[in-house]
């Protein structure tokens, strides 16, 4: 029995020690793991940093590159002609803007790599070896305390082993004492037996004596192994409770260690490593986008040059840059022959009949011609919309080679077999060859027909004026006439009657015209335009809608643009350019009026004008597509070209800018007529008959214009209708009325097919057509405003 306990206590103890063992085991791999983990964290660490450094080199050397080939061509650019020539002018080509856009872009790429190369040197790698130490000082200290902590973990598992075996051995003891106390305790109640069993009367006198020492000395023994039991017991009980105390408190302190105090230490050797690594990673993801955000922004400039590459403004800007090649020459006069004063044809007999019949014949002949031109006209626009086709085709989208989530061989299938192959591009170009080929023998067929039709018709002409109105042509009136290429200079009077006219005309007739001062109007046109008022005549005062808007456009730009001395004075170029750091337009447009008040009266005169007009120009941008900034944009180069020396590309965003602002603000920059005396620009411009319907016209200019009758806002005078608004409506003059869908408005009379004058919260002003639903305006009072527009001398609208 005692050997199998025994034994049992030797296996218990064994399996203790396995125990214990193996903790220590599992404490020395653990600084293992804990290594492993700093090292491949310094490997990571080190490698980003080769990689980083490596990218620095990569980026530095791209850097280099880039630079070398845009200095490469902007030298070449430089030393060209053409170069000299635009600088000069100030007017480049939209294909050449588009390839000093492409060298400005390589030049900005160059310092873009440049400085991501140096955000790499000195902040990522420097970050990364930062890390790197952190991760290597802090291994140490925490590795010091998970010494400590393991030695914490030895020295109690040591203190429980002692205590355990402590217990054992007075276990042991008092399981030995109480075997003897037993053994005491036997042989007492067998001597008890044996004493009950005997008759005490039979028993000798003698040998009573010695049976009772033998008891008594039996009694004594039991009493010293009960004492013995006793005290083995107590120190077992003491031996025991230390044991499961120790016990107790080393479960807890191993069990705190791997619960809470090795994640915690892992936490003192992460320490700041993935938030250091984050912010690092951070600075090169910041770097790259800024790098993408950079390039993105010069590749737009870039693009909105490609949107405005623009054949027939690249040709205006050729010809005036050019302009004594390309200005006609003088009219050849007519040189008459010793003497003779007849300069006109002679419709006299006996040559009238032999005219009047080459006059039919002429006219006749122009007939036919103009009809098999027109088509070869249309035969040509055809073709030329043909040729635009091929030449505008959107084969330029190349997204499909960047797809990285395709291999190789399926990128280049795909490219294969798409409109960019080899094949298509081969047959696309020779039927764009042939097509070419086809346009151009129509083009010179049209040109022969039209030049033989400009010469009949001239000759068709002066036969119709010599036999029908018999009228003599007056002799010699062009002679000494000044040179065509001379400029139209400012004539004296306030305001250029160029200037006044073309501002006329286009108040009449163009404020809806789309696209007006971005459109190039006809050369022909505009060459005829300027020629006239280089004369000194004015062919647009007949108030007759049959010139082209955009060309009386383009003579108003093309008089700004060739005045020897711009509108803005070169020497002033810089403080207006100064006023673009301010951000508020209030502000800038103060320190514009600053400047503008030192400029020549004339000067500020026709500023004044100018601006006045391209304003109420800009109020019709829902229907020209003019706001004020694309109006900055056509007359800014005109308006205020770039001195030499100044950059033009980053020079003439602050141009637009200024030209925005005080076309903006031109009532507060320029002074008012009482404070300047001059001409002073008029949204209504009435010509003969003609009223204003303009919805930004001052109060009472439609019905003053013919009688000077007050306008019409008394409730008794008018018959009032109402009217409900559909959608919201602000405003864009104090003279129009701003509503909110629903509103309730009072309707007095129809201004114009668009506008009604009419009152809304008791103001009075206009209210347009389109966003009101009138309520009560029945066949009756259609007719008695169409009787009231008749009497007015007015031709009202009336359709409600």
């Amino acid at each position: 029995m005692s050997s199998t306990k025994f034994k049992k206590d030797k296996e218990i103890i064994a399996d203790y020690e396995t125990q214990v063992k193996e903790i220590r085991n599992q404490l020395v791999e653990q600084f293992k793991c804990l290594e492993q983990q700093s090292e491949s964290r310094i490997q990571l660490l080190q490698d980003l940093q080769e990689f980083f450094r490596r990218k620095a080199e990569i980026e530095v050397e791209y850097s280099r590159s880039l630079e070398k080939l845009a200095e490469r061509f902007s030298s070449k650019i430089r030393s060209s002609r053409e170069h000299q020539q635009f600088k000069k002018d100030q007017h480049l080509l939209s294909s050449v803007n588009c390839w000093y856009l492409v060298l400005n872009q390589t030049r900005r790429e160059s310092r873009d790599h440049a400085t991501l190369s140096d955000i790499y040197t000195n902040n990522v790698i420097l970050r990364l070896a930062q890390i790197s130490e952190d991760v290597i000082r802090l291994f140490k200290k925490s590795k010091d305390i998970g010494i400590q902590m393991h030695e914490e973990l030895v020295k109690v598992t040591n203190e429980l082993y002692t205590v355990m075996k402590t217990y054992h051995m007075y276990h042991t003891e008092s399981i030995s004492a109480e075997s003897k106390l037993k053994d005491a305790e036997k042989q007492e109640e067998k001597q008890f037996s044996k004493s009950g069993d005997l008759n005490v009367n039979l028993l000798r006198h003698e040998d009573r004596q010695p049976r009772r020492s033998f008891v008594r000395k039996i009694e004594k023994m039991k009493e010293k192994r009960q004492a013995k039991y006793s005290e083995n017991k107590l120190k077992c009980t003491k031996a025991r409770n230390d044991y499961l105390l120790n016990l107790a408190a080393t479960n807890a302190v191993v069990a705190k260690y791997y619960i809470h105090d090795v994640s915690d230490m892992i936490d003192c050797c992460d320490l700041g490593y993935h938030a250091s690594l984050a912010r690092t990673f951070r600075t090169y993801l910041s770097a790259e986008y800024n790098l993408e955000t950079s390039r993105h922004e010069g590749l737009d400039i870039i693009e909105n040059a490609v949107d405005n590459l623009d054949s027939r403004s690249d040709k205006h800007k050729i010809m005036d840059m050019h302009n004594q090649v390309f200005c006609p020459p003088m009219r050849f006069e007519y040189l008459p022959h010793m003497g003779d004063e007849v300069c006109q044809v002679s419709a006299q007999q006996p040559v009238q009949t032999e005219l009047l019949m080459r006059y039919h014949q002429l006219q006749s002949r122009l007939a036919t011609l103009k009809i098999e031109n027109e088509e070869v006209r249309k035969t040509l626009d055809a073709t030329m919309q043909t040729l635009q086709d091929m030449l505008t085709v959107e084969d330029f989208d190349v997204s499909d080679a960047f797809q990285h989530s395709r291999s190789t061989e399926s990128i280049k299938s795909v490219a294969s077999e798409s409109y960019m192959s080899k094949l298509n591009i081969a047959k696309r170009r020779s039927n764009q060859q042939e097509t070419e080929m086809f346009y151009f023998s129509k083009f010179k067929e049209f040109l022969n027909g039209s030049n033989l039709i400009i010469k009949l018709q001239a000759k068709h002409d002066l036969l119709k004026q010599t036999l029908g109105e018999g009228e003599r042509a007056e002799c010699g009136t062009t002679r000494g006439r000044r040179n065509a290429r001379t400029r139209i200079q400012d004539s004296g009077q306030p305001i250029p009657l160029v200037v006044e006219s073309c501002i006329r005309y286009i108040n009449l007739y163009g404020l809806q015209q789309q696209g007006i001062f971005r459109v190039p109007g006809s050369q022909v046109e505009v060459n005829d335009i300027k020629n006239s008022f280089e004369r000194g005549e004015d062919p647009l005062i007949d108030d007759q809608n049959e010139h082209d808007i955009n060309s009386v456009a383009g003579v108003l730009k093309l008089y700004f643009r060739g005045l020897e001395n711009p509108l803005f004075p070169k020497e002033r170029f810089l403080d207006f350019i100064s006023t673009i750091k301010l951000e508020s337009g209030a502000e800038r447009a103060h320190h514009i009026q600053q400047i503008v008040v030192t400029l020549p009266r004339t000067i500020i005169i026709v500023m004044r004008y100018l601006f006045a007009f391209l304003n109420h120009l800009s109020q019709y941008s829902d229907e020209n597509m003019m706001d004020s900034y694309n109006l900055a944009i056509c007359f800014g180069p005109t308006l205020m070209p770039i001195p030499d020396g100044q950059d033009p590309v980053a020079c003439q965003a602050h141009v637009n800018e200024v030209i925005k602002t005080i076309i903006v603000h031109n009532e507060v920059i320029f002074p008012s007529q009482r404070e300047l005396d001059g001409p002073v620009y008029e949204k209504c411009m009435t010509g003969g008959e003609e009223y204003c319907d303009s919805p930004h016209s001052e109060p009472g200019t439609i019905d003053e214009a013919d009688n000077g009758t007050e306008p019409h806002t008394s409730d008794e005078e008018v018959e009032q209708i109402e009217a409900i608004a559909k959608f919201d409506y602000v405003g864009r003059t104090p003279r129009e009325l701003s509503f909110k869908k629903g509103a309730s408005l009072l309707l007095y009379h129809r201004a114009s097919e668009d506008w009604w004058e009419g009152r809304h919260n008791g103001v009075d002003g206009l209210i347009p057509h389109q966003y009101i639903v009138v309520q009560d305006l029945d066949d009756a009072f259609s007719d008695n405003l169409s009787q009231k527009a008749d009497s007015e001398g007015k031709q009202w609208t009336t359709a409600g």
